[in-house]
């Protein structure tokens, strides 16, 4: 099987982003492993599938499959991708895109700027939500890992976030406490992790361990979801830049009941062909 795809990035947080309406798509979980893997395949942190809409209210479906095959419910930074591609293929005239995803329907919008804006819907902090156990929904929780207890938020912004808030994002224990967190029995579904490093009230410094990836280059669920646990925390305003190790997003948010807006930009790689 041949599949035509286009390798693109939002912040270094790379992507392959496959056209399934305009060719047959038929993969397994060792095909998109395949396609992931750095040194046999393209490479990549997640496959994008651009697909037919499955309601009159949106004009495309977009699911997300990590590198270890796993399909994940919502990806912001492949949002943006997902956005750029389907304009840059012709596949929509629209400035203003809505998309349904596993997580439910976003809305995309293409800036003047160039960058791109998507309305990641509203957060959800009620702990059956994320999914998360606890006995009842709070701004932090303690949690026991590695035989010390560590003090988090909770998130989901469409899939599971926990945020630690540490003194310095170079010095935080990533490699050691995002695998473990990962896959914390208190997140049945697994989570990404980030690790926030509060600048001002106007910038955070963000490093994310993400679910089924590892750490990667930006994470836009994950920046989302650090400004909500700075905002209940009292140390962040509704517009904050985020810092990741590929750039800059700019995450707005008035508060509980209200979306989430994540800015940024979104790059075009190159095109090409695998054969399966």
């Amino acid at each position: 099987m041949n599949i035509n795809f286009t390798k693109m990035h939002g912040l270094g947080n790379d992507f392959v982003v496959i056209d399934a309406i305009n060719q047959s798509v038929t993969l397994s979980e060792a095909d998109y492993r395949s396609i992931a893997d750095r040194h046999f395949g393209i490479g990549c942190d997640q496959i994008l599938l651009v697909e037919k809409a499955r309601s009159e209210a949106t004009d495309f479906y977009y699911r997300i499959i990590n590198a270890d095959g796993s399909e994940v419910e919502q990806c912001g930074n492949g949002a943006r991708c997902f956005a750029r591609f389907v304009q840059e293929k012709e596949l929509s005239k629209k400035r203003e895109i809505p998309v349904g995803t596993n997580a439910g329907d976003i809305r995309l919008l293409l800036q003047d700027d160039g960058l791109v804006q998507v309305d990641m819907g509203v957060p959800q902090l009620n702990p059956e939500e994320i999914p998360f156990i606890a006995v009842e929904q709070a701004v932090t929780y303690e949690l026991e890992v590695d035989h010390l207890i560590v003090e988090l938020s909770a998130v989901s912004i469409g899939n599971p976030h926990a945020v630690l808030r540490v003194q310095s994002v170079v010095t935080a224990p990533l490699g050691n406490m995002g695998p473990l967190l990962e896959s914390h029995v208190r997140f049945p579904q697994r989570c990404n992790v980030g690790f926030m490093q509060v600048v001002d009230r106007q910038q955070i410094k963000l490093r994310v361990f993400e679910r089924g990836a590892g750490e990667t280059m930006a994470c836009g669920t994950g920046a989302c979801a650090a400004v909500v646990s700075g905002h209940l925390l009292g140390l962040l305003d509704e517009r904050v830049k985020v810092t990741l190790p590929g750039g800059d997003l700019e995450i707005e948010w008035p508060g509980e009941g209200c979306p989430i807006l994540m800015s940024g930009p979104a790059v075009t790689v190159f095109d090409g062909s695998i054969q399966l």
